[in-house]
């Protein structure tokens, strides 16, 4: 296994694992789950995490078709959602694919039903062509384009209008040739807070959005409404289908969201180490524009990470790191690519030593809630944030399984 000196991600899969174990024990037998993994999985790595979760769920949801393909190209076998507005150009590509698209204007699925009708016929003359002069023996099965109706319940970003209106535009898009809507779902703006007003509003325009369509003529067999928060507190909105997010890499939504039904483990941790230890006087200034001024002898580490990496530069002057068990503060801004604590109280700090940006070391522990806190950032915004540079080493059963780096990308000369 690669050896890294200045600073890898551990994604620990069995606490994965362990999160879905505990999502799927709060929900009702026969209701499934969809693994989010958009986004590189939150960062995580989304080929690890959808391999990892496997045999817990249903189906995936990405945002992108880009990171529909990856998932397919490493030989994800369940269905695939595309959360996001896909444009029409993919359409073939979709239906050849079998991903998932997300539908709420009769132009996408216009575009999709051209696209399922072309590629029958191809595939019609085509085999008319091998089989000609020989006895056919099998019928080959049209294609058609599943795909999952969005309904804007109050989120205000995509969807079908929630009213008579948006139900016969749904119906209508059911009619369509070559559409088979598999899916139905919207999305709650406020699940994640202590008052569920809000969120149970939006599930009871759903529900009755869902009634509305059905009138219409249009069955669908799977209804998703619930993400993390709603999986750990809104039990009513479970339905057929939930899609996990956030939850899956160790995370409550907010916190607001209680933590003592569903039990979360973080995935992630990064790690670094101690490149450089020296000692300066009272009144020497530390990193760019001089913000810390030492007002007595202090001893400080150089730590070779920053922002470039997508550590949080709002963590200047405020954030700590785990040294030896101990917090060492930050000295000063977080530069590009590294920065300065203070080690002065941690007996016997040497260049080499450990360091925990994230995560535990000892009785103490840093967390991504913490830096959100401290910073004023966001915790999904962290985690998604850690960048390419950072290598990501994955963890199953207490050993190194795997790691992800892109230090060896080849590109083809572009001048």
């Amino acid at each position: 296994m690669k050896q890294y000196t200045r600073v890898c991600a551990r994604i620990d899969l069995d606490a994965v694992i362990h999160n879905m174990q505990a999502m799927q024990a709060n929900l009702a037998d026969g209701v499934q789950m969809i693994g989010v993994v958009k986004t590189d999985g939150y960062g995580h790595g989304a080929v690890p995490v959808a391999q990892a979760i496997d045999p817990y769920v249903a189906g995936y949801a990405v945002a992108t078709i880009e990171e529909a393909r990856n998932l397919q190209l490493h030989r994800i076998q369940k269905p695939i959602l595309i959360l996001g507005v896909t444009h029409p150009c993919y359409s073939r590509e979709l239906v050849e694919l079998g991903i998932r698209p997300t539908v709420f204007t009769m132009e996408q699925a216009r575009a999709l039903s051209e696209a399922v009708t072309e590629l029958n016929r191809e595939r019609r003359k085509a085999d008319v062509s091998a089989e000609a002069g020989a006895e056919r023996t099998e019928t080959m099965e049209p294609l058609r384009a599943c795909i999952h109706l969005a309904v804007d319940t109050g989120m205000s970003r995509i969807g079908l209008p929630c009213d008579e209106d948006g139900a016969r535009l749904a119906a209508a898009i059911g009619r369509l040739p070559g559409i088979y809507v598999e899916g139905i779902f919207t999305h709650f703006a406020r699940a994640d807070e202590t008052d569920k007003s809000s969120a149970v509003r939006q599930w009871e325009r759903y529900r009755h959005f869902v009634e509305l369509t059905e009138a219409e003529g249009l069955t669908v067999p799977f209804h998703h409404a619930a993400n993390s928060a709603a999986i750990i507190e809104l039990d009513r909105t479970h339905w057929d289908m939930v899609r996990a997010g956030i939850s899956i890499y160790g995370m409550y939504p907010s916190d607001e969201v209680g933590q003592e039904k569903v039990k979360l483990e973080p995935a992630m941790s990064l790690h670094s180490f101690v490149t450089y230890v020296k000692t300066i006087p009272a009144g020497t200034e530390v990193s760019y524009g001089g913000t810390f001024k030492a007002e007595r002898t202090t001893k400080i580490a150089t730590v070779p990470v920053g922002y470039g990496d997508g550590y949080p530069r709002n963590l200047s002057g405020k954030g700590c790191v785990l040294i030896r068990g101990h917090r060492a503060p930050i000295l000063g801004r977080v530069c590009m690519d590294q920065f300065m604590v203070d080690v002065t109280d941690i007996p016997d700090v040497r260049v080499d030593d450990p360091v925990t940006l994230i995560g535990r070391d000892g009785g103490e522990q840093i967390t991504v809630e913490e830096l959100a806190r401290t910073g004023g950032g966001f915790h999904y915004e962290i985690i998604c944030d850690i960048g390419k540079r950072v290598p990501r080493v994955y963890v199953r059963d207490g050993r190194v399984v795997g790691t992800k780096d892109y230090f060896t990308d080849i590109y083809e000369d572009f001048i």
